[in-house]
């Protein structure tokens, strides 16, 4: 089995407006590193978050997806990132039985004052699914770019 020295992970993380996007500001406001192959997609709530957007993102080339929302109780929308909870929770089992590692699948709660836990987050999440390697279970070769 040859490997690809130069593979980079693709990473797709969904983080809500209110707290974690916050935190991923604030973590480039203080120069905090985290790996630029994070791919950084606004969301208004966690709990809006479509559980088709996560297969669409495996079956386009991510080899992971993190959702980052508010803690549980400090939601803008009230109980916003417990409806997220459950219906990930659902997704987790479903990508389980389509054969996709449960690691390569990961929701935090992020708030917007923790800049530095969000950087730790992602560097960690990056290291993890560089161990587990590319993605391939629901990758779509229409979606290849060579």
């Amino acid at each position: 089995m040859s490997e690809n020295k130069n593979w980079t992970p693709k990473i797709v993380a969904f983080c809500c407006n209110w707290c974690s996007y916050a935190g991923a500001d604030l973590a480039g406001n203080n120069r905090l590193e985290y790996p630029g192959n994070v791919k950084i997609i606004r969301i208004p709530c966690s709990c809006r978050l479509n559980p088709l957007f996560i297969l669409r993102a495996f079956q386009r080339g991510a080899d992971g997806v993190i959702l980052c929302g508010c803690h549980p109780g400090d939601c803008h929308y009230s109980t916003g990132n417990y409806f997220a909870r459950r219906r990930m929770t659902l997704l987790f089992s479903m990508l389980d039985y389509l054969g996709i590692e449960k690691g390569r699948t990961r929701v935090e709660w992020c708030s917007a004052a923790e800049g530095v836990r969000f950087a730790g987050i992602m560097n960690d999440f990056v290291k993890q699914i560089t161990e587990l390697g590319e993605c391939k279970k629901l990758e779509d070769v229409r979606c290849k770019t060579n």
